[in-house]
């Protein structure tokens, strides 16, 4: 990925999709907001511990390196709910200072609207059709991953947006690798249908599941990216649940520019 900065905040970027100048996406470090302590420093996170004042500052400075966009936060909850905001019809104005429905992806064709994923270990996968002009924003925890979130949010660009799933260029953001996906009860967690994806007695490597998951549903080989980079093993810019605990959440955007 390429660090960039806007506005005086660093950004990771992918370069498949950064050719494209109709949009707009990247991944926040956790560098550059006001919150302290657990939550240093750029927490976009409500529910997790942190001052909601220190939240609300850091989502302003996320949206003012969005160009002030109609920003939208889902209220994640690690199920499979894609949320669509169409142009044809067209939904209400949305605040991105207040979690909107619950859902764990989000697929638009509107412009000036930017999709924001909240995570901490958890993939988001950021998706574009350059053909039909559409973007999507998945949140992939392992509970959205055995239950394949990802697949259900192309079919939704297929069937409401008319996208050909070959045509999707694909991101799988900063989260946890195989080196630290530990599930010492994967027996009674993750179906044995999963198991091939074990590196090890008890470790999953789960960008390996996301990639396999979007190219059976039709998405290109070549148009996928990895990040490959481990949210545990880099506490020093992203946050980590799974190390840390109490922490808070980086942001993953895209939306059109």
């Amino acid at each position: 990925m390429i660090l960039t900065e806007i506005n005086g905040v660093f950004v990771l970027k992918f370069p498949c999709l950064e050719t494209y100048p109709e949009i707009k996406h990247g991944v926040f470090t956790r560098k550059g907001g006001c919150s302290k302590g657990s939550f240093k420093s750029l927490n976009v996170g409500l529910h997790v511990g942190d001052k909601e004042i220190n939240v609300k500052l850091n989502r302003e400075t996320i949206s003012r390196c969005m160009d002030e966009k109609d920003v939208v936060y889902a209220d994640q909850t690690h199920g499979t709910d894609v949320l669509i905001f169409s142009g044809k019809q067209q939904n209400r104005k949305n605040s991105g200072d207040v979690l909107l429905r619950k859902g764990d992806a989000m697929v638009t064709d509107i412009k000036n609207k930017m999709l924001v994923i909240q995570v901490a270990d958890c993939q988001a996968i950021l998706m574009y059709d350059p053909f039909k002009k559409v973007v999507a924003n998945v949140h992939s925890g392992w509970r959205g991953s055995i239950q394949n979130i990802i697949g259900r949010t192309v079919e939704v660009m297929k069937n409401s947006f008319g996208s050909k799933p070959s045509d999707i260029i694909a991101g799988i953001c900063p989260s946890l690798g195989s080196c630290c996906a530990e599930f010492i009860n994967y027996k009674n967690e993750i179906p044995e249908t999963y198991w091939r994806y074990k590196t090890g007695f008890d470790h999953f490597d789960f960008w390996r599941m996301s990639s396999d998951q979007l190219c059976e549903k039709g998405v290109l080989e070549k148009n996928i990216f990895l990040s490959n980079i481990c949210s545990r093993c880099n506490t020093d810019f992203l946050y980590s649940f799974r190390k840390e605990r109490v922490t808070g959440r980086f942001a993953a955007f895209i939306g059109f520019a």
